[in-house]
This record gives structure tokens, C-alpha cells and sequence, in this order.
């Protein structure tokens, strides 16, 4: 696993946005119109921006695989912040939804433990090599990152079939939020 730098964020936001496409979670998060996709986009230019001034953005060796992690305790409202708040209510939430993804965060970050934690946000894997253990060996990478921080790993998904992956690198389903979709919240406590 590598850090990714800034100028990496176009290639890892086109896989973010390909992977996420059918994702519940996102897909209430964004307005859902005709700008669909480019909406989804918008969210990982945004979270990607986050995670790079909050947290790390990493790749996988082979650059077919990413991570955006957050350290939320490490999270500061700036100038740039509230700008990058705008853009994304504005290019993809819609104004008249902001409440309702407003809601759903605040229902989510107080299922946090008040500790630090790594906040696993996205981790995608290029379509075309998935199931290849590209998305095992970056999972294992941020494990280790975790434990040399010593921070447990939190995250959360809207997708059935990725609680089997998690939970069998040592996370568990601690939580479940009802939403239209279930989300289910999942950590993996330090070692």
C-alpha cells in the first residue's frame, strides 16, 4: 500500500465512482436525477479532499485499489471545509435534501465511541481485477495501519455481500441503521 498524493485523485475518484455506482448508501446520500453519476463523482472529489486533509488516501501497490480513511477527532472547520460543504450540497446532495443527509450523519457519527478512531470511508477495487485479493491484501495493509495507530477501524455499508469480506478480516457488525436501506455499522477493534 502506498499514500496516494493529490495529483492521484482523479484516477481514484473514476474508480470510487464506478464501484459506488450501485451503492445504497450513496445513492440516498445523492440527489438522484439524470446527473446521477456525475453526482456521485462530486461525493468522492469531495470525501477524497477530506480524507487528504484529515486522514490518508492510499493505493493499492498495483494502483487498481484505494482507501480514503479520516481521523474525525482530527477534523477542523476552515475556510476550505465550509467551501468544500457548499460545493457538495450544492453539486450533489440538492439543497432541498440536506436535512435528511444531515440526519442520517448524525445518526451514524453517534454510534462512534468517543476515542479516537480510523474511519474507514471508502475502499474500492478497480472492476476489471476484482476478486483477484486486491481488496484483501489493502484491507490487511489498513489493519496494520490501525494497529501502529492504535485506533480501532470503523465503517460502515449498505451491501449485504461485503459483511462476509469484513468479517473475515476480524470485523463484526456492531450496529444497524434503518434508513429505507439497512446500514449496517462495522468495526474492528485494535489488537
Amino acid at each position: 500500500m502506498i499514500k496516494a498524493d493529490y495529483k492521484d485523485k482523479s484516477h481514484i475518484v473514476n474508480i470510487l465512482t464506478k464501484v459506488f455506482d450501485d451503492n445504497n448508501s450513496v445513492n440516498y446520500v445523492i440527489k438522484q436525477d439524470n446527473k446521477r453519476e456525475q453526482r456521485i463523482k462530486k461525493l468522492m472529489e469531495y470525501s477524497f479532499d477530506i480524507c487528504y486533509l484529515f486522514g490518508n488516501v492510499y493505493l493499492s501497490e498495483d494502483r487498481n485499489a484505494c482507501a480514503l480513511t479520516l481521523f474525525p477527532d482530527k477534523q477542523k472547520t476552515t475556510l476550505k471545509t465550509i467551501l468544500l460543504d457548499l460545493k457538495l450540497a450544492y453539486s450533489s446532495i440538492g439543497l432541498t435534501r440536506i436535512k435528511k443527509v444531515q440526519d442520517r450523519n448524525s445518526k451514524i457519527k453517534n454510534s462512534y465511541p468517543k476515542e479516537p478512531i480510523f474511519y474507514l470511508w471508502f475502499i474500492g477495487v478497480n472492476s476489471t481485477v476484482q476478486s483477484k485479493g486486491i481488496g484483501s491484501s489493502l484491507i490487511k495493509d489498513l489493519i496494520k495501519e490501525s494497529e501502529i495507530t492504535k485506533r480501532p477501524i470503523y465503517l460502515e455499508t449498505s451491501m449485504q455481500k461485503n459483511i462476509e469480506f469484513y468479517n473475515k478480516h476480524g470485523f463484526k457488525v456492531y450496529k444497524e441503521l434503518d434508513f429505507g436501506h439497512k446500514l449496517f455499522l462495522i468495526k474492528r477493534d485494535v489488537h
